[in-house]
Protein backbone atom coordinates (compact mmCIF):
# COMPACT_ATOMS: atom_id res chain seq x y z
CA UNK A 1 0.00 0.00 0.00
CA UNK A 2 1.21 3.28 -0.99
CA UNK A 3 1.24 5.88 1.60
CA UNK A 4 -0.76 9.09 1.13
CA UNK A 5 -0.04 12.65 1.54
CA UNK A 6 -2.13 12.22 5.06
CA UNK A 7 -0.29 9.14 5.90
CA UNK A 8 3.57 10.89 5.24
CA UNK A 9 2.08 13.96 7.59
CA UNK A 10 1.22 11.55 9.94
CA UNK A 11 4.54 9.47 9.64
CA UNK A 12 6.75 12.47 9.35
CA UNK A 13 4.99 14.29 12.92
CA UNK A 14 5.87 10.90 14.76
CA UNK A 15 9.27 10.07 13.98
CA UNK A 16 8.30 7.47 12.04
CA UNK A 17 9.83 8.69 8.72
CA UNK A 18 12.85 10.82 9.26
CA UNK A 19 13.77 14.10 7.12
CA UNK A 20 16.16 16.45 7.90
CA UNK A 21 15.72 18.75 7.12
CA UNK A 22 12.99 18.96 7.65
CA UNK A 23 10.82 19.60 4.19
CA UNK A 24 8.91 22.37 3.62
CA UNK A 25 5.29 20.54 3.15
CA UNK A 26 3.96 23.49 1.19
CA UNK A 27 6.06 23.31 -1.44
CA UNK A 28 7.75 19.15 -1.49
CA UNK A 29 4.13 17.57 -0.51
CA UNK A 30 2.74 15.86 -3.33
CA UNK A 31 -0.87 13.57 -3.01
CA UNK A 32 1.37 10.13 -2.64
CA UNK A 33 5.16 11.76 -2.66
CA UNK A 34 7.73 14.19 -0.94
CA UNK A 35 9.99 15.88 -3.79
CA UNK A 36 13.74 15.71 -2.46
CA UNK A 37 16.38 18.59 -3.13
CA UNK A 38 19.28 18.61 -4.77
CA UNK A 39 22.48 18.39 -2.69
CA UNK A 40 25.26 20.45 -2.89
CA UNK A 41 28.33 17.58 -3.72
CA UNK A 42 28.83 16.08 -7.05
CA UNK A 43 30.93 12.84 -8.05
CA UNK A 44 32.27 13.36 -11.59
CA UNK A 45 33.71 11.03 -13.57
CA UNK A 46 37.55 11.13 -15.01
CA UNK A 47 37.20 9.43 -18.06
CA UNK A 48 40.22 10.34 -19.84
CA UNK A 49 41.98 8.32 -16.42
CA UNK A 50 41.02 4.75 -17.46
CA UNK A 51 40.58 3.22 -20.28
CA UNK A 52 37.31 0.71 -18.73
CA UNK A 53 35.86 -0.35 -15.36
CA UNK A 54 35.95 -3.81 -14.28
CA UNK A 55 33.41 -4.75 -12.02
CA UNK A 56 35.35 -7.68 -10.42
CA UNK A 57 38.49 -5.75 -10.38
CA UNK A 58 38.08 -3.30 -7.80
CA UNK A 59 41.38 -1.36 -8.79
CA UNK A 60 39.98 0.06 -12.09
CA UNK A 61 37.37 2.23 -9.35
CA UNK A 62 39.69 3.88 -7.70
CA UNK A 63 40.43 7.40 -8.14
CA UNK A 64 38.16 7.50 -11.49
CA UNK A 65 35.64 10.26 -10.03
CA UNK A 66 36.58 13.94 -8.26
CA UNK A 67 34.16 15.30 -6.09
CA UNK A 68 32.79 18.67 -6.45
CA UNK A 69 31.23 21.35 -3.97
CA UNK A 70 28.66 23.67 -5.59
CA UNK A 71 27.81 26.08 -3.00
CA UNK A 72 23.97 27.46 -3.20
CA UNK A 73 23.09 29.96 -5.71
CA UNK A 74 25.84 28.64 -7.71
CA UNK A 75 25.45 25.85 -10.69
CA UNK A 76 26.71 22.77 -12.03
CA UNK A 77 26.23 22.31 -15.51
CA UNK A 78 25.29 18.69 -16.57
CA UNK A 79 26.64 18.47 -20.18
CA UNK A 80 24.65 16.39 -22.91
CA UNK A 81 25.67 12.79 -22.65
CA UNK A 82 27.30 13.22 -18.98
CA UNK A 83 26.68 10.78 -16.06
CA UNK A 84 27.59 12.24 -12.60
CA UNK A 85 26.48 11.14 -8.81
CA UNK A 86 25.08 13.29 -6.68
CA UNK A 87 23.23 13.24 -3.40
CA UNK A 88 19.82 14.49 -2.04
CA UNK A 89 19.89 17.50 0.53
CA UNK A 90 17.70 15.86 2.96
CA UNK A 91 19.21 12.68 5.04
CA UNK A 92 16.72 9.95 5.11
CA UNK A 93 15.65 7.42 7.85
CA UNK A 94 13.11 5.04 6.71
CA UNK A 95 11.32 2.33 9.22
CA UNK A 96 11.81 -0.93 9.06
CA UNK A 97 8.32 -1.47 7.47
CA UNK A 98 8.19 1.11 5.23
CA UNK A 99 10.33 0.83 1.18
CA UNK A 100 10.44 3.90 -0.43
CA UNK A 101 10.34 4.59 -4.55
CA UNK A 102 12.46 6.88 -6.19
CA UNK A 103 11.44 8.94 -9.12
CA UNK A 104 12.64 11.86 -11.24
CA UNK A 105 10.73 14.40 -11.57
CA UNK A 106 8.75 15.76 -14.69
CA UNK A 107 9.61 18.93 -15.08
CA UNK A 108 13.07 17.93 -14.68
CA UNK A 109 12.81 15.05 -17.10
CA UNK A 110 11.16 16.95 -19.89
CA UNK A 111 14.42 19.02 -19.94
CA UNK A 112 16.46 15.32 -20.88
CA UNK A 113 17.57 14.98 -16.94
CA UNK A 114 17.64 10.95 -15.72
CA UNK A 115 17.55 11.10 -12.13
CA UNK A 116 18.26 7.52 -11.77
CA UNK A 117 19.64 4.72 -13.96
CA UNK A 118 18.42 1.52 -11.91
CA UNK A 119 18.58 2.22 -8.06
CA UNK A 120 15.16 3.58 -7.92
CA UNK A 121 14.38 1.49 -4.48
CA UNK A 122 15.25 2.90 -0.89
CA UNK A 123 15.29 -0.20 1.09
CA UNK A 124 13.28 -0.26 4.88
CA UNK A 125 16.03 0.70 7.09
CA UNK A 126 18.00 2.77 5.06
CA UNK A 127 19.77 5.93 6.45
CA UNK A 128 21.59 8.91 4.83
CA UNK A 129 21.30 10.80 1.60
CA UNK A 130 20.39 9.41 -0.86
CA UNK A 131 22.69 8.98 -4.31
CA UNK A 132 21.35 10.43 -7.36
CA UNK A 133 22.63 8.44 -10.92
CA UNK A 134 22.60 11.72 -12.71
CA UNK A 135 22.55 11.85 -16.69
CA UNK A 136 22.06 14.64 -19.46
CA UNK A 137 20.18 12.21 -22.26
CA UNK A 138 19.21 15.83 -24.28
CA UNK A 139 21.63 17.69 -26.73
CA UNK A 140 21.58 20.70 -24.54
CA UNK A 141 23.89 21.34 -21.39
CA UNK A 142 21.20 21.34 -18.24
CA UNK A 143 22.15 23.61 -15.12
CA UNK A 144 21.03 22.26 -12.04
CA UNK A 145 21.35 24.50 -8.58
CA UNK A 146 21.85 23.06 -5.26
CA UNK A 147 18.35 23.41 -3.68
CA UNK A 148 15.85 22.78 -6.75
CA UNK A 149 13.59 19.85 -6.14
CA UNK A 150 14.85 17.16 -8.48
CA UNK A 151 13.35 14.29 -7.70
CA UNK A 152 10.10 12.63 -5.68
CA UNK A 153 9.57 9.33 -2.54
CA UNK A 154 6.42 7.85 -2.50
CA UNK A 155 6.61 5.03 0.61
CA UNK A 156 5.17 1.81 0.40
CA UNK A 157 4.53 -0.70 3.43
CA UNK A 158 5.26 -4.01 3.96
CA UNK A 159 3.28 -6.38 5.06
CA UNK A 160 5.49 -6.64 8.41
CA UNK A 161 8.78 -5.40 9.54
CA UNK A 162 11.76 -6.77 7.63
CA UNK A 163 13.74 -8.97 9.66
CA UNK A 164 16.97 -7.35 8.74
CA UNK A 165 16.71 -4.26 7.48
CA UNK A 166 19.31 -2.20 5.25
CA UNK A 167 21.35 -0.59 8.13
CA UNK A 168 21.57 -4.35 9.82
CA UNK A 169 22.84 -5.79 6.97
CA UNK A 170 26.11 -7.38 6.39
CA UNK A 171 26.36 -6.48 3.07
CA UNK A 172 25.05 -2.71 3.52
CA UNK A 173 27.62 -0.66 1.49
CA UNK A 174 26.05 3.10 1.72
CA UNK A 175 24.87 3.03 5.68
CA UNK A 176 25.11 6.47 6.67
CA UNK A 177 26.30 8.06 3.27
CA UNK A 178 26.35 12.14 3.77
CA UNK A 179 27.89 12.25 -0.06
CA UNK A 180 27.99 10.32 -3.24
CA UNK A 181 29.99 7.30 -3.01
CA UNK A 182 31.57 5.80 -5.85
CA UNK A 183 30.39 1.78 -6.65
CA UNK A 184 31.74 -0.34 -4.15
CA UNK A 185 30.73 -3.13 -6.17
CA UNK A 186 34.33 -4.72 -5.57
CA UNK A 187 33.34 -5.57 -1.87
CA UNK A 188 30.60 -7.84 -2.72
CA UNK A 189 33.29 -10.99 -3.25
Amino acid sequence: MVLSDRDIKKALSSGRIKITPKPNLATQLGSCMIDLQLGNVYRVFDHSKTPYLDPQNPKTLEGITTEIKVRDGESFTLHPGEFILAVTREHIEMPDDLTGRLEGRSSIGRLGIVIHSTAANIECGFRGNITLELANMGRIPVMLYPGMRICSLSFDELSSPADVPYYKKKSAKYVGQKKPEVSRIGEER
